[in-house]
């Protein structure tokens, strides 16, 4: 593999603990930081159609406001990505409780869940990669068994960033794995309303008030939740009398990726954004059955961005790849039970190429 990878510094942690912070270079423009807190994307630049680099990924400069930003940005998400009702879940006949960090239910993981973790940097591999392990000790915020998890960081020299996942545990627990990364293909200081975004999925999951999926997997056609053809976010965002989209103050839904083919490839094509602006476009390609689409719409200016930035409502995009929410509560949705000698294994793709 070609590309480099270099330490570029490390901070404190209001607790004391020591972060660092590495930079993976693929020798062709783009380049992506990395940080040992919350294992955690900081930065990712990639050049657009005149050779010029993008910053596309949202961020801070200083640690002290990751540490202190509750929209979750960049980080590796865990132990259980997005919400779970309640923040109570049943496994094998025995009750797990989970604080309730956006009340009333518990939120990727709760309060100190993997994006509050240092991770420990793993030894290089070589070339543009670079790979974090953490132990999660059982009962850490509630979920039973001592997990241990990896996260890999890999720049492929062809426009990708390559995110795998892998878990193990020796007791019966649950395990979604995500990045909540917040993307801008124009750069930070506009919003994404103008990007055009294209999801592979037929159905979505509805959600109550409180942000939990019905149960119901609700057909896309005849909805604002329809990219199955390429369409401007903007365009129906903010639809009126649309209640999915009242609920969440915009985008903030599950999508029910298409299944791979008999015989298909396991990584397949979950999503396309397109900036016209800068003529940069991403593609999104996973293992997951699910994408979780967000528009930033809790996103309110309170955490100074990169360079002063203010990273206001809408400012970013995310894309999440994982199961679906509350899946520890519904067992007709794809499981997230992760059991003793079995190993959780998850990959996704975000490939970027600047147009003519």
């Amino acid at each position: 593999m070609a590309g480099t990878i270099a330490r570029i510094g490390s901070a404190r942690l209001p607790d004391g603990a020591e972060a660092e912070e590495f930079v993976l270079d693929d020798g062709r423009g783009m380049a992506a930081r990395i940080g040992s807190y919350g294992a955690r994307l900081l930065s990712l630049r990639v050049p657009d159609r005149h050779g010029a680099p993008v910053e596309v990924a949202l961020g801070h400069d200083r640690l002290e406001d990751w540490a202190s930003d509750g929209a979750f940005m960049g980080a590796t998400i865990g132990r259980c990505a997005n919400r779970i009702a309640g923040g109570r879940f049943e496994l094998d006949g025995q009750t797990h409780q989970v604080p309730t960090n956006k009340p009333p239910n518990a939120l990727h993981g709760g309060p100190g869940g993997f994006d509050k973790a240092v991770w420990r940097m793993e030894p290089p591999e070589g070339g543009a990669a670079l790979a974090f392990a953490h132990v999660s000790p059982d009962g850490d915020q509630g979920f039973p068994g001592a997990l241990r998890a990896r996260v890999r960081y890999a720049l492929t020299g062809d426009g990708v960033l390559s995110l795998r996942y892998e878990a193990e545990a020796d007791r019966p627990t649950v395990v979604n794995l995500t990045n909540h990364t917040y993307f801008n293909l124009a750069g930070a200081g506009s919003d994404v309303l103008d990007h055009v975004v294209t999801i592979a999925a037929d159905r979505f999951t509805p959600v109550d008030a409180a942000l939990i999926p019905t149960g119901e997997l609700r057909p896309v056609a005849g909805t604002p939740f329809d990219f199955r053809a390429p369409a401007r976010i903007g365009a129906r965002v903010d639809e009126p009398g649309d209640e999915q989209l009242r609920f969440a103050g915009g985008y903030d839904h599950n999508f029910v990726l298409r299944p791979p083919p008999p015989g298909g490839q396991a990584l397949r094509l979950a999503a396309r954004v397109e900036e016209p602006a800068r003529g940069l476009s991403m593609e999104v390609w996973t293992t997951e059955p699910a994408l979780q689409f967000y528009t930033g719409n809790s996103l309110d200016g309170s955490r100074p961005g990169r360079g002063g930035v203010v990273l206001g409502r809408r400012s970013g995009l995310c894309l999440e790849t994982q199961h679906f929410p509350d899946s520890p509560n519904r067992p007709e949705f794809p499981s997230v039970v992760l059991r003793p000698g079995e190993t959780f294994r998850s990959s996704t793709l975000y490939r970027f190429a600047a147009g003519p």
